[in-house]
């Protein structure tokens, strides 16, 4: 069964819960990593705890949510391995999975109405990485993120 890693800022709580009912009537696992309520909390807290809980493989992936997807996407991308794309749409949502193989989806909950939210969940966890040309530019990304100087070689 594959693990889901959950977060989101106080903006998002509404949708993190209707989005891991969703996940978990799908068959997912689903691990929840808040924040709990509605009251202020920092979008980082929990974008970096998401994007650490799939890169170090606690997770197979994660979806990580504030008020517009941006915010926690860029603190999640902070973490080594984590490709987290900010998709409002279903064909972002697909090629973010086929083109860039990513693994963290960011949704914003004051972008997407909650039912179009799951149909974007459900493009992301039902794409699969096409390899091919796209490896190449993936391995680019991660040479630079570990420090090589030859990255784009």
């Amino acid at each position: 069964m594959e693990v889901i890693a959950l977060g989101c800022d106080h903006a998002a709580y509404g949708l993190k819960e209707n989005i891991k009912e969703y996940l978990t009537g799908l068959g997912y696992e689903v691990r929840d990593f808040g924040t709990d309520s509605a009251k202020s909390v920092d979008y980082p807290d929990y974008g970096i705890v998401v994007g650490e809980a799939v890169s170090r493989g606690a997770c197979d992936r994660g979806i990580v949510i504030c008020g517009t997807g941006i915010g926690i996407s860029i603190s999640a991308n902070k973490v080594k391995g984590i490709r987290a794309a900010a998709c409002s749409d279903l064909f972002s949502a697909r090629l973010s999975r086929e083109h860039n193989d990513s693994n963290v989806l960011a949704l914003g909950a004051r972008i997407v109405a909650p039912e179009y939210a799951r149909s974007i969940v459900k493009e992301w966890l039902d794409a699969s990485f096409e390899g091919g040309k796209h490896v190449r530019r993936i391995l680019k990304i991660a040479r630079y993120e570990s420090g090589d100087p030859d990255w784009k070689q």
